[in-house]
C-alpha cells in the first residue's frame, strides 16, 4: 500500500471547487481545508507507487484552478 500527502496551493477564491474534484477522484481518501501557507491537503491511498503517482501527475496536479502542489509520499521503513 502507497500512502502520499499533496499539499495545495489554489488560485485565490478556487478552494471550494478544487475540494470539489478531489471528492470525485478515485485514490483520494481524505481532504481538508488548510490555513497558512497552503489552501488544501488531500490525502492519496493506492495499491503501489506507480498508481499513487500516477494519480497524482494525472489526476490531481492538472485539476484547473490549482496553483502549486508539493508531494510528500510515506515510506515503510
Amino acid at each position: 500500500m502507497a500512502i502520499g500527502f499533496v499539499l495545495i496551493t489554489t488560485l485565490p477564491g478556487r478552494e471550494s471547487d478544487v475540494r470539489a474534484v478531489l471528492d470525485n477522484i478515485e485514490y483520494v481518501t481524505d481532504r481538508w481545508m488548510l490555513f497558512g501557507e497552503y489552501d488544501l491537503i488531500a490525502r492519496v491511498q493506492a495499491e503501489d507507487e506507480f498508481v499513487l503517482t500516477r494519480c497524482i501527475v494525472e489526476e490531481i496536479r492538472i485539476i484547473d484552478g490549482i496553483a502549486d502542489t508539493k508531494t510528500l509520499i510515506g515510506a515503510e521503513l
